[in-house]
């Protein structure tokens, strides 16, 4: 099953980024550059936001002539399944690239052109804890099908500002998608992102330096107090306010196409967002709920129960389809694990390796991870003792797979 069966053919979509391109044109005539992974040889402008930040673009962005650009899309369709990662090739069509062989909405709207889109809704999805950082916000924008997308991509986001470095507007930031294709009202026009609040306040934790006009109002005590300009910026959003959006961009993150797939999923905190849009898909929405035919398995850490995001979503989709979705969630600050020391995302991955590592040696299971680096080398610590007793070597496992394109991973 291709990803737009269950809503749309995939000439649709690219027919509705293509609209979008031409309804659009002026606002694309810039190039979307510049784009680079996240990580310390990232763009500074476009590094991914404390409150997780959606991959960069993948691929080739230079410019190249319709020859060479033919011999990349055909390269992209043979290679597909031997490439390390799901490498996007530019094509001509304004807003679209070819991703394994398909045609996806890509980068119709530029930092420098971005669509001005509009607040639908604000809504704080955390409790108050002793975290300082503690809220998190789902927020539902409207871009009127202009700004199509699909399952696990990104879009930037551009605050008002002025940014750490004084810039106005400040640069964008990128965010993992948290809705399924069609929005969480199935129409099409919106999109939604889950975002936390990033406030580091000194004594409290990590505080490098203050941006903000002391005495704070909400810590008066504090000598320094850090409030991150992106997040801030859209956990203050309110209903009819104006947003400025970029993309869609990302190709690491996009679910399989075989309806038969498992997908086992590790999130920490926001990296949530890619797996909400990914369940949404398989098990909620009216044109696509029901053929998948695989397992999806979850995984989320997070250090507070009042942290825990969309519980109620995971516990109907649970009960539903019993026999397809199993959720999972360690509480570091609340749950210990069977050294008695904090449980980590990878401990409680560590519970169910006997189920969890046949699947993976599956050639039609896939691995996802988007959330704090640690869940990489957990992962090992999880099932590197049985790839060895299988006569593997855990780096070399991960290395075929994703050769293989069945490991994707988002993690800073």
């Amino acid at each position: 099953m291709s990803r737009t069966d269950a809503r749309m053919p995939a000439s649709a979509v690219v027919a509705a980024a293509s609209a979008g391109a031409l309804a659009y044109a002026a606002c694309t005539q810039q190039a979307f550059a510049g784009l680079a992974p996240r990580g310390a040889g990232a763009a500074p402008q476009l590094q991914a936001a404390a409150s997780v930040a959606g991959p960069a673009a993948s691929g080739l962005t230079s410019s190249s002539s319709a020859a060479v650009g033919l011999l990349a899309a055909g390269a992209a369709v043979a290679g597909a399944r031997s490439r390390t990662a799901r490498r996007a090739v530019e094509v001509k069509k304004k807003g679209v690239r070819v991703v394994d062989g398909k045609e996806i909405p890509w980068n119709l709207f530029s930092p420098k052109a971005p669509y001005k889109g509009s607040t639908i809704s604000k809504e704080t999805i955390t409790t108050q804890s002793r975290l300082v950082n503690w809220e998190t916000t789902h927020v539902v924008m409207r871009h009127d099908k202009n700004l199509p997308y699909l399952e696990g991509q990104s879009i930037g986001v551009i605050a008002p500002g002025p940014d750490k470095k004084g810039e106005v507007p400040a640069k964008i930031r990128l965010y993992s998608i948290a809705s399924s294709a069609p929005g969480d009202d199935e129409t099409y026009e919106t999109v939604s992102l889950v975002v936390k609040r990033v406030v580091e306040v000194e004594g409290k934790g990590w505080c490098e330096y203050s941006n903000v006009e002391l005495p704070d109002k909400e810590f008066p005590e504090a000598t320094k107090v850090y409030r991150g300009v992106c997040s801030t910026h859209i956990c203050d959003l309110k209903a009819g306010d104006e947003v400025l959006l970029t993309g869609p961009t990302g190709a690491e993150m996009l679910l399989p196409e075989d309806p038969t797939s498992n997908i086992i999923m590790l999130a920490t905190g926001t990296g949530i967002a890619p797996f909400r849009s990914f369940l949404r898909h398989l098990f909620h929405d009216k044109g696509s709920a029901g053929k998948f035919k695989g397992l999806a398995w979850m995984f989320l850490g997070v250090p507070f129960s009042a942290s825990l995001l969309y519980d109620e979503e995971w516990k109907k989709m649970k009960a539903e389809y019993p026999d397809q979705f199993r959720y999972d969630y360690a509480i570091s600050d609340e749950m210990k694990n069977k050294e008695g020391k904090s449980m980590y995302v990878q401990h409680r991955v560590m519970e169910f390796t006997e189920d969890l590592w046949p699947m993976m040696k599956l050639t039609k299971t896939h691995v996802y991870m988007c959330g704090l680096k640690g869940m990489e080398s957990g992962l090992q610590e999880a099932f590197g003792p049985l790839a060895e007793k299988d006569g593997l070597v855990w780096p070399e496992f991960v290395k075929q797979m994703k050769k293989d394109g069945r490991y994707h991973c988002e993690v800073y």
